[in-house]
């Protein structure tokens, strides 16, 4: 045998070899792709129904406060149930959770069809948020249990599309859906995609509680504080720019900024997946919370009276926040207990988002907008430390 041929020999016999955990993609893996379907068909409902149900309790005589009362109790149970989880997910079938979540989200919805009264919208708004609460947190823990741990940071940016493509592409439609084919419809609409999908839960893996889990780790462990402080205050930022964005900047910028704010926070999210596997999450993790801040800053200039700079300080927020929830989802997973980091995100996220509202609105009122962006942009700025702080890892 001459080199030639000794050389296409050992071509031939050569092993190939397996691609490391870093290289793979978590859509190779059948119950995370099933995870993926499922979470688009809750938050599709999810998205449809957040500006619609309010609409339709005004369309019954409701003022605006108590219309808004609608979602405010959806979120307000949501929340609730986000504190009970990880003593639920300790003791049941991950997949068990989020799939009765999914259904819960979709299942009373037409119950909407029957009366447009406030007691009815409030009480099955409740139950939806019951459902919500329950496809949030499980949802998020099942991302860290299906995949590998190298994985996480692309499998959590993966999960953000599933999450964060439902709502850019159905908080409009639905305003626009009841328009064209009326509020009954929607409803049925609604209420039927999430039941659907929620049949993907059948093909997913088993997941239980580890003993470890089950037998005492904390429901918030002390070494969650400083992600979980970093993500709280990025979501109240983003809380803030959601409601108040569109009085503070002229009004022809403000639907476009709104857009790109939208667009760019997947984007972000998705691109912190890709890099968080790569690299330290940390350093990962730090820039975000530099462009979360300088995006914030961006919107005070535009809140001035520069309002070329609402659309870029959206952009730049957008991409920023969209990494910031990324990477604090992943660092809370490597420090504790799927269950518990689920959790705490998804309070951060929740409640974060919800006292963004408020104090901006107080803030506004006592000093205006530009200074009340100038005050969130500090406070991101004070996250800095927390995002480079180094934490023990659980796996």
């Amino acid at each position: 045998m001459d080199r030639w041929q000794a050389e296409a020999y050992q071509e031939l016999v050569r092993v190939p070899v397996e691609p490391s955990a870093k290289d793979r993609t978590p859509l190779r893996l059948l119950s995370f792709r099933l995870l993926l379907v499922a979470t688009v068909g809750g938050f599709a409902s999810y998205g449809l129904l957040l500006p619609v149900v309010p609409l339709w309790a005004v369309t019954g005589g409701a003022g605006e406060v108590a219309a808004g009362a609608t979602n405010s109790v959806f979120m307000l149970i949501t929340v609730l149930t986000q504190l009970g989880m990880p003593w639920l997910l300790k003791r049941i079938d991950h997949r068990l959770a989020f799939g009765l979540g999914t259904v819960l989200i979709g299942l009373p919805t037409p119950l909407f069809v029957l009366s447009s009264d406030l007691w009815l919208l409030v009480g099955v708004s409740g139950l939806r948020g019951v459902g919500f609460g329950l496809l949030t947190v499980a949802g998020s823990a099942l991302v860290a249990e299906l995949v590998p741990a190298g994985q996480r940071g692309r499998a959590a940016g993966l999960y953000g599309l599933s999450v964060g493509l439902p709502n850019v592409l159905f908080l409009p439609a639905g305003v626009w859906l009841t328009q064209r084919i009326g509020f009954a419809p929607l409803f049925w609409i609604a209420g039927a995609l999430p039941v659907v999908a929620a049949a993907a839960v059948l093909g997913m893996a088993q997941v239980r509680a580890r003993a470890t889990e089950r037998s005492g780790t904390p429901a918030f462990p002390v070494a969650l504080l400083p992600p979980w402080t970093v993500m709280t205050a990025a979501a109240v930022a983003a809380g803030g720019l959601v409601a108040f964005l569109p009085l503070a900047v002229a009004g022809s910028v403000a639907p476009a900024a709104l857009m790109a704010y939208g667009a760019s926070t997947v984007l972000g999210r998705w691109s912190a997946g890709q890099l968080g596997d790569r690299f330290d999450q940390r350093w990962v993790l730090v820039p975000s919370v530099v462009l979360t801040g300088l995006g914030v800053g961006l919107l005070a200039g535009a809140a001035w009276g520069v309002d070329p700079l609402a659309l870029l300080g959206a952009i730049v927020f957008g991409v920023g926040f969209g990494a910031v929830q990324n990477i604090t989802l992943v660092v809370m997973f490597e420090r504790t207990e799927s269950g518990p980091a689920s959790t705490a995100w998804n309070v951060a996220y929740d409640a974060g988002n919800g006292l963004g509202s408020i104090g901006f609105g107080v803030l506004i009122t006592l000093s205006g907008y530009p200074t009340t962006f100038a005050v969130a942009a500090v406070l991101m700025t004070l996250c800095i430390p927390l995002a480079a702080a180094r934490g023990p890892h659980h796996n």
